[in-house]
């Protein structure tokens, strides 16, 4: 990989991981369409997404402080009610362990079959169908002080299902939020905050792992992340503020073209499955 290339698809990277559109799909996609072709692999996305999840951590890190603070201090006080931050800090655990769990059980579909770009297509038609339905018949009203914890383990269910490339781990949380009645950016602002744990864990074990290994290269996958850090952090800001006052239709007729183009490229044989 050149560090082109790096560049390139850190950018997507960083363009991608947090608007409902599937950065792994973006990435699984163009890789192939690059000069050195290939999928960029499950081990190159989720290390470039400790970029992405780095600019999360700075751009909500006043508020990670304060659920940090109010959930270690909950630990100690147990015969007390915990306060919404303390709340927060254990229902971003709760919402947690689905994807870890079923990221534990379907680790060799993940990193093999799950990767089919057919599939890929399939997902990112059929979860853009789910996001303009949730988005169309959710009832918008709930802020995110009202999350409880069966709500939290409903969210995490609903991000663990982008372990599939094509769903998308935002798309997926935000489509389970409007669902279950949460406003746009209730739902948006949860998914970021619940992707941390998860993602931050499948990148350094992806790190720990590929060390070393010839098929991950250092220097790109470096320049990647990086790049993939700094677009990202634009994105956060700017799609926070336009879902406040926008609908996700225009994600969800990016999806409908997405798959259907992946199909027509691999219909034509240009885009191998």
């Amino acid at each position: 990989m050149s560090w082109i290339e790096a560049i390139i698809l850190g950018l997507v990277q960083g363009l991608t991981e947090f608007l409902p559109i599937s950065s792994s799909a973006h990435l699984r996609i163009i890789g192939p369409l690059l000069p050195s072709g290939g999928d960029p692999g499950a081990a190159f996305t989720a290390i470039t997404q400790l970029g992405t999840e780095a600019a999360v951590l700075i751009y909500f890190r006043k508020d990670l402080w304060r659920i940090a603070q109010a959930w270690c201090g909950s630990l100690g006080r147990r015969h007390e009610a915990p306060g919404t931050d303390a709340r927060m800090g254990w229902y971003i655990i709760l919402g947690t362990v689905p994807i870890v769990v079923l990221g534990l059980l379907f680790k060799q579909a993940i990193e093999g079959s799950l990767r089919n770009l057919y599939l890929t297509a399939t997902m990112l038609v059929v979860f853009a169908l789910a996001l303009a339905l949730a988005d169309r018949i959710g009832a918008r009203t709930r802020p995110l002080q009202q999350l409880n914890g069966r709500h939290a383990l409903l969210f995490g269910l609903a991000q663990a299902m982008a372990l599939i490339p094509g769903v998308s781990r935002s798309g997926g949380t935000i489509t389970g939020g409007l669902l279950l009645g949460y406003t746009r950016e209730a739902a948006a602002r949860y998914s970021f905050l619940l992707a941390i744990p998860a993602v931050l864990a499948s990148g350094f074990y992806q790190l720990v792992r590929s060390w070393g290994q010839p098929d991950v290269s250092a220097f790109p996958t470096l320049l990647a992340t990086l790049v993939a850090f700094g677009s990202g952090y634009g994105v956060i800001v700017v799609f926070l503020r336009w879902i406040s006052h926008h609908s996700y239709l225009p994600f969800v007729l990016y999806r409908l073209a997405l798959g259907v183009l992946v199909f027509v490229l691999l219909g034509l044989g240009v885009l191998k499955p």
